[in-house]
C-alpha cells in the first residue's frame, strides 16, 4: 500500500501531541513559516511499522514543559493563600500551574508592598513555558477568586516559534522577555487601542518602554489564524492579544496594574516572600 509522504510524521505527533495533554491533538500544523518548529518525524523517531498505536509514545522535547519548583521558604501563610485562590478560580484556571500562580502571586504582593503597583486586585499572569497554541493568559479578580479573561497570547519571533525557548531585554532582539510588569497608559497605535509596559526587574525587562513592547491586537493571535496554522504568529517582542479579546483585556488592566510573564529561567527581587506575607496579613489581595 503506498502511504502519502510525510503520513507517518504526522501520525506521529498527533499521538505525542495526545500523551502530552496539552489540548494540540486537533491543531492542523499548517506548512507556513509559522509553524516552521512544530515537531517532525525525525525528532519523534522511526515510524512504526505497523497501524497500531505504540504502547508508550515519547513526548518531544518541543511540548515537555520545564518543571517549576515551589518558591524555598515561602511562609504558610502565604502558600496556603495562593492555594485556596487558586481553587476559588475553577475550571478555567486548571491549565495555570500552581507552581507559576504562586509566583505571580507572591511578586503582586511584594510589588503592592513596596507600593511599584497601584491598582489593587487585579493580576494578569502570561505563562511563556505553554506553546502559543494554548491559551496561556489570564487575568485575575483576586478579591473575587475569579477569571476575568483566558485567552491566546504571542510571544517574540526572536523568542522561538510553537514554543518561546529564548528569552531577552536586548532591543531590537524581537524576544519577549520574563518578569513583572506594570501597565501604563493607553493609546490609539496601529493596531488600535494598546497599554503600554513598564519593566520592573532590572537587566530582565526593563527596557520594555525603550522596546515598544505593548499590549496590543495583532491577526495572528485571531481564530482563524489559529485555525489556519495550530497556533499563534509572532511579534516583535510584545504579548499581542486575540483581535478580539484585546479590548476587553487590556480595560481590565487599569493603569497601575501588575502583569507577570512567566518562563523558564525567570528570575526577580519581587519574589520575595516575607514581603508578600506582610502585604498579605495587612490588606490581603487588595
Amino acid at each position: 500500500m503506498r502511504t502519502e509522504p510525510g503520513f507517518w510524521g504526522k501520525k506521529w505527533r498527533q499521538l505525542a501531541v495526545a500523551a502530552v495533554g496539552l489540548g494540540l491533538a486537533g491543531c492542523n500544523v499548517s506548512a507556513s513559516e509559522n509553524n516552521a518548529a512544530a515537531p517532525n518525524a525525525s525528532q519523534l523517531g522511526p515510524a512504526p511499522t505497523d497501524t497500531a498505536a505504540p504502547t508508550a509514545t515519547p513526548l518531544p522535547d518541543s511540548l515537555a514543559l520545564t518543571p517549576v519548583a515551589p518558591l524555598p521558604a515561602l511562609p504558610d501563610s502565604v502558600r496556603q493563600a495562593v492555594r485556596l485562590l487558586h481553587k476559588q478560580l475553577g475550571p478555567e484556571a486548571a491549565a495555570l500551574r500552581p507552581e507559576v500562580m504562586e509566583r505571580a502571586c507572591v511578586g503582586y504582593l511584594a510589588l503592592r508592598h513596596e507600593g511599584r503597583i497601584q491598582q489593587g486586585g487585579v493580576l494578569a499572569v502570561a505563562d511563556m513555558d505553554l506553546p502559543s497554541s494554548e491559551k496561556r493568559l489570564w487575568v485575575l479578580d483576586l478579591r473575587r477568586g475569579q477569571v476575568l479573561h483566558h485567552s491566546h497570547v504571542a510571544h517574540g519571533r526572536g523568542s522561538g516559534k510553537l514554543r518561546a525557548r529564548r528569552f531577552s531585554n536586548t532591543i531590537k532582539s524581537a524576544c519577549t522577555a520574563l518578569g513583572f510588569y506594570r501597565t501604563q497608559d493607553t493609546y490609539g497605535g496601529k493596531h488600535g487601542l494598546s497599554r503600554r509596559l513598564r519593566g520592573l526587574d532590572a537587566r530582565q525587562n526593563d527596557n520594555a518602554l525603550r522596546r515598544y513592547v505593548v499590549l496590543h491586537a495583532a491577526d495572528y493571535v485571531s481564530r482563524q489564524h489559529l485555525q489556519r496554522h495550530g497556533q499563534a504568529g509572532y511579534s516583535r517582542g510584545c504579548p499581542a492579544l486575540p483581535p478580539d479579546q484585546y479590548r476587553a483585556i487590556i480595560n481590565s488592566m487599569p493603569e497601575g496594574a501588575c502583569l507577570l510573564l512567566a518562563g523558564p529561567g525567570l528570575e526577580s527581587k519581587w519574589l520575595d516572600g516575607a514581603a508578600a506575607a506582610r502585604q498579605l496579613a495587612t490588606r490581603g489581595w487588595r
